[in-house]
């Protein structure tokens, strides 16, 4: 352990903790699964600010190791057999929620459903874009073209827009 890696791994965790937490979430649905997911992309952050030489971005170090711990975990995942917890079923909203509160956790536990079932190189880039990143950063986090990572995140906007769209309503008049 050095006193860099110490530094790096504090600075990083510092600026891209919530990110990390986010990216976990949405790529496990199951509460205790998504917490292992976030603390091995930790542990892995902190093994790899050892060989981390500056010669990228401190936030494209972290984005590409947390997608690499990310395709790890989704690809040990799918050799397991497939399980249903009975925690991991929906529940109806506790009395006493608001309506926008219940909109909005509703559209973001669909929106996650959604990613989900993305193969995971989509998965990555559009949560990498909700996360407010460049499409040059995406592509060299992901380590597509800056063309490939461009086009792949149009056709995967224009799909998550296609299935957000509410149904057209009739008028009865």
């Amino acid at each position: 352990m050095t006193g860099q890696q110490a530094t790096l791994y504090t600075q990083a965790g510092e600026q891209f903790a919530p990110a990390i937490a986010r990216l976990a979430r949405a790529m496990e649905r199951d509460t205790d699964k998504a917490r292992d997911l976030e603390q091995d992309i930790h542990l892995e952050l902190w093994r790899s600010f050892a060989r981390f030489d500056g010669n990228c971005a401190l936030k494209t170090w972290v984005f590409r190791v947390a997608h690499n711990v990310a395709a790890d975990h989704v690809g040990r995942a799918s050799r397991k057999p497939a399980t249903v917890d009975l925690d991991e079923i929906d529940t109806l909203p506790a009395p006493g929620d608001g309506e926008a509160a219940q909109a909005d956790s509703h559209a973001l536990a669909r929106l996650h459903s959604i990613i989900r079932t993305l193969p995971l190189l989509d998965a990555q880039v559009i949560l990498l874009w909700l996360e407010g990143h460049s499409g040059a950063e995406i592509a060299e986090v992901t380590g597509l073209s800056s063309g490939a990572a461009a086009t792949r995140l149009s056709r995967l906007r224009n799909r998550l827009a296609a299935q957000f769209q509410l149904p057209e309503v009739e008028n009865d008049r």
